[in-house]
């Protein structure tokens, strides 16, 4: 009798242990499962914030303005002119706010219209030049240009010279422009100095 009670026991023991590591099994099973899904998913989200990060960047308006056929006037002192193509190639207007030179100590965005007197003179152009989305604004004798005021050097044919601009998104462009003899744009100057652009040579 005694052995009989013994080996049902130990029959007894044994099938709670296989239970239990049955129920472990299957928990870690589980769990292992879980973890995956969740490496998965932090995986899908790093990608699409860089996806967004991606499309989110903008080019400056110095990256999508170019300057075609610039060239400046010939002068041995006092004003000289920037000429050339602004092109815009965005999908957006950009305007130009400044320009800068070592060849002037001063370069102003100027017009050029008729006062009351019917005479063509030179003004600076309130709010600077606007480049229309994907078209272009022409800087010539006789309408928009850049004035280079106070030479710092007569501008000799030949010789080049490199001007800056600035735009309304603080970025800024740098061009070279050849110098050419030129005996138009003679306008005055509409200003407080009464100067007159130098015809050159």
């Amino acid at each position: 009798m005694t052995i009989r009670i013994t080996t049902n026991r130990l029959l007894i023991a044994l099938t709670v242990g296989a239970i239990a590591l049955t129920g472990c099994s299957s928990t870690d099973s589980s769990s292992t499962s879980t973890s995956g899904t969740d490496t998965s998913s932090a995986g899908s989200s790093t990608s699409a914030a860089s996806s967004s990060t991606g499309s989110g960047s903008t080019a400056t308006a110095a990256e999508a303005v170019t300057l075609d056929d610039a060239w400046v006037k010939a002068a041995d002192a006092g004003m000289s002119a920037a000429f050339g193509v602004l092109s815009n190639s965005s999908d957006a207007d950009v305007t130009v706010t400044a320009a800068a030179s070592p060849a002037s100590t001063m370069l102003e965005l100027h017009q050029t219209v008729t006062n009351d007197a019917g005479e063509m003179v030179m003004t600076p152009v309130e709010g600077g030049f606007v480049v229309p989305a994907g078209g272009t604004l022409a800087l010539e004798p006789g309408g928009n240009h850049i004035m280079l005021m106070d030479l710092t050097g007569p501008l000799v044919a030949g010789d080049e010279v490199p001007v800056t601009l600035t735009f309304a998104d603080g970025s800024t462009a740098e061009f070279t422009a050849p110098v050419k003899d030129y005996s138009g744009a003679n306008e005055s100057y509409e200003g407080d100095s009464g100067m007159t652009m130098d015809s050159g040579s």
